[in-house]
């Protein structure tokens, strides 16, 4: 009897127990949301600039895109706001359209690199802007405590890594990076070609042979005057014979 009893009060505490635990389900978490670059450049509250590029450009929609479906993943290097205050006045709105999508694509790196990677990364280190000729490529040197980008023009330092988790590595840089394509030095513009010689020499052969006829000319031309006045005298004394003739004999 005592043991049906205990029976019977164990099932019941037993059901209560499970009864409570339905009850005082633990609700899920919100499920995270789709990875945005915007986002993270937005909480950080430096990067306007930046931001407006990546909207003009629509490279911002390029990358998010690509974060979507990439097995590589990317990195971005992104110039703070004082970044591009330090720039000389002018610089961005000296570049077309295709020129300032090439700048933006150039801080983008088509995969995932930790701080780690970049000391055993070889150089030149291929950018969005890269081609299949290699330019817009750059020079990372990195240390365990210190990373440094170099353009050919600028350098520049990570300073912050604002978010790195695959397939995304952004890092806070100090300096906007310029393209050496863009900014470097221009070669110097090709001197015009000399005026023809052989023409010139032509002209003055000419006018020297010119100047070597003349004298000869003019001798022609008193050597025909002399003959013309013998010949007229000739005419003339053998007209005045023939008179004299016709006169004696009248």
């Amino acid at each position: 009897m005592a043991a049906s009893v205990f029976l019977a009060s164990f099932l019941v505490l037993t059901s209560l127990l499970l009864a409570e635990g339905k009850t005082h389900r633990v609700a899920p978490g919100p499920a995270a949301g789709p990875l945005n670059l915007t986002t993270i450049l937005e909480k950080s509250g430096q990067y306007t600039t930046l931001l407006r590029l990546l909207k003009e450009t629509q490279v911002g929609v390029q990358i998010q895109s690509q974060l979507n479906n990439s097995y590589n993943g990317l990195t971005l290097f992104a110039p703070t706001d004082n970044a591009f205050s330090s720039l000389k006045a002018g610089t961005l709105n000296g570049l077309d359209n295709q020129d300032q999508v090439s700048l933006v694509l150039y801080h983008v790196l088509p995969r995932f690199y930790s701080p780690s990677m970049f000391e055993s990364s070889s150089n030149p280190v291929n950018t969005q802007a890269s081609g299949s000729d290699g330019v817009y490529t750059l020079n990372v040197t990195g240390t365990s405590n210190q990373v440094n980008i170099s353009t050919g023009v600028d350098e520049a330092e990570i300073s912050n890594i604002l978010y790195s988790e695959f397939p995304l590595t952004i890092y806070s840089i100090d300096k906007v990076l310029l393209p050496y394509q863009l900014f470097g030095p221009k070669p110097p513009e090709a001197a015009p070609a000399p005026a023809p010689v052989v023409a010139h020499k032509k002209k003055h052969k000419k006018a020297a042979e010119d100047l070597a006829a003349a004298p000869a000319a003019d001798a022609d031309l008193k050597a025909s005057g002399t003959r013309l006045k013998k010949s007229k005298l000739q005419w003339g004394l053998a007209l005045w014979g023939f008179l004299l003739c016709v006169g004696s004999l009248m």
